[in-house]
């Protein structure tokens, strides 16, 4: 893989982000009932800083929990005949609440409607919103996110990777040609 372009720095994703929770506070007209459910891996470090934001310009701590789809993919059996299953609840409860779905990348859709069932799985909320950092087109499923970092048109042969510091040493967003 070869190194396109760099689309967001450090500085860049953390306006992205902030941008983000201002945009969840506004859209909600605040923070009553909401939780955030981070996509592992990557979401969910994602989800912990826009909750820092929220907390920082609301003054109000909102849960954050996870999700390992692993189990509701619909190409499950293509990725592994025996796949590891890791635990599929969720840490907080999210019954009654408007849950936002935090992932890194959307793209075909596919991760997305994985999650919804994951987390209709463990209860049921009021609502369920889709909180992006990255955009990047071509969606199979009908599925579009209500906050994104980035809109990045891109092409089926580029890559697009999202580091975070917690996992990656940085924080980044990332073309490769394959």
């Amino acid at each position: 893989m070869n190194l396109k372009a760099v689309i967001l720095d450090d500085k860049a994703m953390k306006r992205a982000l902030a941008r983000v929770a201002h945009e969840i506070i506004e859209k909600n007209k605040g923070v009553e009932d909401i939780v955030l459910i981070g996509v592992k891996r990557r979401g969910v470090p994602l989800a912990q800083k826009i909750a820092k934001n929220i907390e920082e310009f609301e003054g109000v701590k909102v849960p954050v929990g996870s999700v390992d789809i692993t189990l509701y993919r619909d190409d499950l059996s293509t990725l592994n005949e025996d796949p590891n299953i890791n635990n599929d609840k969720i840490e907080v409860e999210i019954k009654d609440k408007k849950v936002i779905i935090v992932d890194d990348v959307i793209y075909t859709g596919r991760t997305v409607r994985a999650s919804i069932d994951a987390v209709l799985h463990n209860g049921r909320p009021n609502m369920i919103q889709l909180a992006v950092m990255v955009d990047r087109g071509h969606r199979e499923l009908p599925i579009r996110p209500d906050y994104v970092g980035k809109n990045i048109p891109t092409s089926h042969e580029e890559i697009v990777s999202v580091a975070v510091s917690e996992i990656d040493g940085e924080d980044s967003v990332k073309i490769y040609e394959v």
